[in-house]
């Protein structure tokens, strides 16, 4: 399993090399997949993943994705507005078919799995994104190694006893000061072609620093899903890791922090 897990983690890392350093259409067409798939386990979760409640909603995130590659970003509140209002009719002229959690769901998928995750793309295509998008895995990822790593070596108080039971305070602690040190030594090495952010190993360490503590709300709140429903994984479309949910669930989060931090810091 570990063996399995490692080389699946060698593949996902090679392939994030190959969409950052290219980024364009190659990475706007991955970032909308990956949140399709995403949406589709968490709607199998709910049991509408074939259903017109969620084909309604896969309609909705794509609909989005067109108006981030127009940069039509005014037209987002007229999105929301129509999902919502497309996902009620169906509510209604199918009753009792759904339930009221599985419409709100539907209408959650749109914007955890397609908005949140697009900013993958949008950070990418910031001034200076083939830099800054880095920011997202370390202080995604990275929290997660310095995180287990902390926890293995000093934790002792559990962060989420019920939710996460091997999840430690110290571990947290660690992982958000890891993704800042991890920030703080890329701006290091690339900071000076970084032509529109001033004092970038700061900016870069404090954005890493807020999407690390996020990053870890976006994992647990993954864990949380799985556990009021009673599923083990997702998925099994990366083996080792589960599904896109299981893998990305930090990432959802943390690519608007970077995104917002970044905007602000700089």
């Amino acid at each position: 399993m570990f063996r399995t897990r490692l080389i699946s983690g060698i593949v996902l890392v090679a392939l994030a090399v190959i969409l950052m350093t290219t980024g364009g259409m190659l990475l706007y067409c991955v970032t909308a997949g990956i949140s399709l798939i995403g949406m589709f386990e968490l709607y199998r979760v709910m049991k509408i993943e074939k259903k017109p409640l969620g084909l309604a909603g896969y309609l909705a995130c794509a609909s989005y994705y067109g108006i981030v590659w127009f940069e039509g970003e005014r037209y987002v509140t007229l999105l929301a507005i129509a999902a919502l209002m497309l996902l009620m009719t169906i509510y209604v002229f199918t009753f009792p078919q759904y339930t009221t959690e599985q419409v709100t769901t539907a209408f959650f998928g749109i914007f955890y799995l397609g908005i949140m995750l697009s900013y993958l793309y949008q950070v990418r295509e910031m001034p200076d994104g083939r830099y800054l998008a880095w920011l997202i895995f370390l202080s995604s990822w990275g929290c997660d190694t310095c995180a287990y790593c902390a926890g293995m070596l000093f934790g002792k108080h559990k962060l989420a006893p019920v939710l996460s039971p091997k999840k430690s305070v110290e571990g947290a602690v660690g992982g958000v000061a890891g993704a800042a040190l991890l920030g703080f030594l890329f701006a290091s090495v690339f900071g000076e072609q970084m032509a529109e952010v001033q004092n970038p190993q700061a900016a870069c360490a404090i954005a890493c620093a807020i999407a690390a503590v996020i990053s870890q709300i976006g994992d647990l709140a993954a864990s949380a899903i799985k556990r009021n429903h009673d599923v083990k994984d997702y998925g099994n479309l990366i083996p080792g890791h589960g599904g896109v949910l299981d893998r990305f669930d930090s990432m959802i989060f943390t690519a608007p922090a970077i995104y917002f931090a970044v905007t602000f810091l700089r």
